[in-house]
């Protein structure tokens, strides 16, 4: 009767943190067990089980709830995992950012025996991959080669003869285009043949992956993906001073290939399944020549363009050899500079005509005189997506398909492009309401050496146009400009708790702010004060935000561009409207942010 008359007590399944576990653990033992263990003290052997079980139910509640969270994109944490996440869904993670600019280089060259000019023979071609520096030690080099000899290069007198008067050197400008970082070198064992081998790069910020070799000369290819296998190869265009076209691209069929695969620290190469003389890219004339109906043999040499191409292994795997992998490690710290910071020449590569028939001291003497300077600032983007950021773009990249069709597509397609061409912080993509077909406006933005907003230079503009074109409808014509830049003070008078520092509590107030708007908003982003009031509410010691006043900021440092605030309020006073071709910074907020405690 006993047996019957006991009361059972369901389990709650929603207690799973250390407390709730260890109470109702409490209660079982004290239900169930009451003449058997009676010492539920703090020294007791019953408390010690009672908390050993609940720590470890805390334990196991934590990694339960932490594991389910990281298997879905929405809810993940880990900036690897929302990569990993983003890869499935084709986002491909950007690495490092890099910073794109002009540089002009200056020569002295020996002048002709006439006098006339410069020597035409020493006039040098400086090459992709010479290094330069700047004045913080930031490192920078050439994309392209840069050849002296272009007639639209500025040649100006440099030195005469003191006795004659007759010049003796002349100075050469020209200008070329640099990307942030230095070229490296590696050298990796491969052993036996692997079925989808993946190599991890020894070194970290590897910007972009300039080739790939191995020890019998052939090259590897990177791809999008490891079924493709058409590449186009830069040749060099031997007609460029007639058609000024220093490059012609031409497409290859390659059978050795890789993808690159990144996380937030490393970097790695991921090969195909092949093996070796077991191409699947060029396949036998006979199994790919059209048949003839009615005929059991082949007289039509005409072949199916759908059947050369068989990719079944995604490649061939290197083996038995050893990988060399040049690559580029952009700069650790920031990467843009100011006007004028680049300045010294790190490592020059110079080519000259019939340099065997040369003097080698002019040739040294022409190398050595080789100057750099920036003419306008380096920037681009400086620090790296949030996770929330890369969300949004994981989100966005999936429906695109590769293609621009939506405003979203393009401005997807913007932060998607690799690297190595240049980045932009923020962009907008908007209709323009002027235009009498599909006319569409990209506002670009970067950002400075010192991590505050400013123009896009030239060089990420062309990278930009040049990368759209293989997405963009036929039909859209895109426009790259400049957002107007709103520099924007905030002041705001709070009251104090009792017994509150005032001095401390306004530094905590500013702090902040800082941190609320550290990342920039988006272009056409509107300023929100109730966002600003809920932000103070929460600093400890203030008892409540009394006023929040917005203030425009022009002139000097700050932006030429101006917002009347009053006219571009809300009608309920929550939000500043910003127009869809600006957007909002707090450049100093230091200075800008001013509270005063009442």
């Amino acid at each position: 009767m006993a047996d019957e008359q006991t009361k059972i007590v369901p389990i709650d399944y929603t207690h799973r943190e250390y407390s709730s576990i260890r109470q109702d653990l409490m209660e079982i033992a004290e239900r169930l067990y009451p003449d058997t263990f009676k010492d539920w003290s703090e020294a007791s052997f019953g408390a010690l089980m009672i908390d050993a079980v609940a720590y470890v139910g805390d334990q196991l509640s934590f990694y339960l709830d932490y594991n389910v969270n990281e298997t879905f994109l929405d809810t993940a944490y880990q900036y690897n995992n929302i990569v990993r996440h983003g890869r499935i869904l084709g986002y491909k993670y950007r690495g490092p950012a890099s910073t794109y600019g002009t540089v002009s280089m200056f020569v002295l060259v020996p002048a002709s025996t006439t006098g006339l000019g410069p020597d035409t023979e020493y006039i040098p071609v400086v090459k992709a991959g010479t290094q330069f520096t700047s004045q913080a030690g930031l490192n920078f080099v050439l994309t392209e080669n840069v050849d002296f000899s272009d007639v639209e290069n500025v040649v100006v007198v440099a030195t005469v003869d003191t006795d004659t008067g007759a010049p003796t050197y002349y100075a050469i400008k020209a200008t070329g285009t640099v990307v942030s970082g230095y070229l490296s070198e590696e050298q990796i064992r491969i052993n036996a043949y692997e079925r989808f081998l993946k190599v991890r790069l020894d070194s970290n910020n590897i910007a972009e992956i300039i080739s790939v070799t191995d020890t019998e000369g052939n090259e590897y290819f990177e791809v999008d993906f490891l079924a493709q296998d058409m590449v186009f190869k830069e040749i060099a265009n031997t007609n460029y001073k007639s058609d000024n076209v220093p490059s012609i691209l031409k497409p290859y069929l390659i059978s050795r290939k890789f993808v690159v695969e990144r996380d937030v620290i490393n970097t790695y190469l991921q090969f195909g399944s092949g093996k070796e003389n077991e191409s699947d890219v060029v396949a036998d004339p006979q199994t790919v020549a059209i048949d003839t109906f009615a005929k059991n043999y082949v007289t039509d040499t005409t072949f199916d363009p759908t059947r050369l191409s068989k990719n079944e292994s995604f490649g061939t795997v290197p083996s038995n050899t050893t990988l060399t992998v040049t690559y580029r490690i952009t700069n650790a710290a920031n990467s843009n500079v100011g006007a004028g910071g680049v300045n010294a020449v790190g490592i020059a590569e110079m080519n000259f005509t019939n340099a065997t028939s040369l003097v080698s001291s002019k040739m040294q003497d022409v190398t050595n005189s080789l100057e750099v300077s920036n003419e306008e600032q380096i920037i681009g983007d400086v620090s790296s997506p949030t996770s929330d950021e890369v969300k949004r773009r994981i989100f966005d990249t999936f429906p695109t398909q590769n293609r621009a069709v939506t405003q979203s597509d393009y401005e997807n397609i913007v932060y998607r492009m690799p690297e190595k061409y240049g980045s932009v912080k923020r962009c907008s993509v908007q209709k323009d309401p002027k235009a009498q077909k599909r006319n569409l406006n990209l506002y670009v933005v970067s950002e400075d050496s010192g991590g505050k907003l400013t123009t896009t230079n030239s060089t990420i503009k062309n990278n930009i146009k040049t990368w759209l074109n293989h997405y963009r409808m036929m039909n859209d014509t895109v426009d790259i400009l400049d957002p107007y830049i709103l520099n924007i003070g905030v002041e705001f008078t709070m009251k104090a708790a009792t017994g509150t520092d005032k001095f401390t509590l306004i530094e905590s107030a500013v702090d902040a702010l800082i941190t609320k708007y550290s990342t920039p908003l988006f272009i056409g982003e509107p300023l929100y004060v109730s966002d600003i009031y809920a932000e103070l509410k929460n600093v400890t010691g203030i008892l409540d935000v009394l006023t929040v006043t917005l203030r425009a900021k022009t002139g000097g440092n700050y932006s030429n561009a101006n917002i009347d605030i009053d006219a571009n309020m809300s009608p309920d006073g929550t939000y500043l409207i910003v127009p869809a071709n600006a957007i909002v910074e707090i450049k100093y907020p230091v200075t800008d942010i001013i509270g005063k405690v009442v």
